[in-house]
């Protein structure tokens, strides 16, 4: 099912909350903060674009990274998707700041 996922399937949650769920089974609430296309780094022989999602907690979290499952309105339940946690880089570094690539 992951590779099915455009960036199409996020356009629509761009801005919105909604509640990330963690290895461990607890919920994280976030925020998909940006989306970021990635033309040059298709492979010829992929019709999907790549692409990254950007995600802010709304709450301190102490996950790093990990496989989480996120819920999308046209597909459902996503799970296994590997979120990656970002450095703060002058945001308020009492929240956490994930990412999600699409390849």
């Amino acid at each position: 099912m992951l590779q099915d996922i455009t960036v199409e399937h996020f356009r629509t949650l761009l801005g919105s909350t909604c509640s990330l769920q963690l290895d461990d089974g607890s919920q994280l609430p976030i925020a998909i903060s940006s989306i970021d296309e990635k033309p040059l780094a298709r492979l010829s022989d992929n019709q999907r674009l790549p692409f990254s999602i950007s995600l802010n907690s709304l709450e301190p979290s102490a996950f790093v990274d990990g496989l989480c499952a996120l819920e999308l309105p046209e597909l459902g339940r996503l799970e296994e998707i590997f979120v990656s946690r970002v450095p703060p880089m002058g945001r308020d570094a009492n929240l956490a700041y994930y990412c999600i690539s699409f390849n």
